[in-house]
């Protein structure tokens, strides 16, 4: 490729896809980009970047995604489509097909992360690493030092303990939770249990990723720099899916 890049036309015409005339179309339609973003007419390609058209990467693989999305509450984290109901994959439209790492409750909002990368989210996701997770919480009473000490030291639910967290206040009615695990409902179920009721969650980290600077039902793609913070992390996890590495275990 030329040192100061190609025509966006130019380049889908030699890599088979298209005429110059039909990139020329797609590109005005929207349907192409380039690193993620929608293309314009008569961009330049240059070396390294990736191209898609309909979300397919030309000439290879698909460039690996990651994405911080500041989820609103009413959104549900799944790609199936539910009548009534938005989902987390049509409030990014992302170009690339993209899917969220875990959950986070319909009535939750704050920082989720979606990607492209199967392996990345195995790793992330496996129990045993206790990745940490940061909230900030609201109920509906006096948050009292009674009530964060029994919360820190683990709670039963859903037939187990909570594991021990950090827990602190930060409002009269509010607190901030860090959590390593990932129960169903957790938070709501852990104030629950002490006659509590969330009157409004938010996460606001997840491992090296932060929420903020991130408007409601906006996203951004992570830096370079934060990726590599988080390989860092995830150095000595495994890609393997929780249950093929449990397969013979009683957990």
């Amino acid at each position: 490729m030329e040192e100061q890049g190609i025509r966006l036309n130019k380049y889908l015409s030699e890599a088979g896809v298209c005429s110059r005339r039909e990139a020329d179309r797609l590109t005005s339609q929207g349907r192409v980009t380039v690193d993620g973003g929608t293309a314009s007419m008569g961009q330049k390609v240059l070396p390294g970047q990736q191209v898609c058209v309909d979300g397919k990467a030309v000439g290879g693989k698909e460039r690996p995604v990651l994405l911080l999305v500041n989820k609103p509450s009413g959104v549900v984290c799944t790609t199936a489509e539910f009548k009534g109901e938005k989902n987390i994959v049509d409030l990014v439209n992302y170009p690339i097909r993209v899917y969220p790492v875990g959950r986070l409750d319909k009535e939750s909002e704050g920082l989720i992360l979606m990607t492209n990368q199967g392996e990345l989210v195995n790793k992330i996701l496996r129990r045993g690493n206790a990745h940490s997770k940061e909230y900030l919480v609201k109920v509906n009473k006096p948050v009292t030092p009674e009530f964060l000490q029994a919360m820190a030291k683990g709670v039963p639910i859903l037939d187990t303990v909570t594991a021990p967290c950090r827990v602190e206040k930060t409002g009269p009615q509010e607190f901030r939770i860090i959590l390593v695990q990932g129960l169903n409902r957790q938070i709501r179920r852990m104030c629950e249990y002490f006659d509590y009721r969330v009157r409004g969650l938010r996460r606001i980290r997840v491992m090296n990723f932060t929420v903020d600077g991130i408007p409601v039902g906006s996203y951004r793609e992570a830096t370079p720099e934060e990726y590599k913070a988080l390989q860092e992390l995830l150095k000595d996890s495994s890609g393997k899916p929780w249950k093929e590495l449990n397969k013979n275990k009683n957990c």
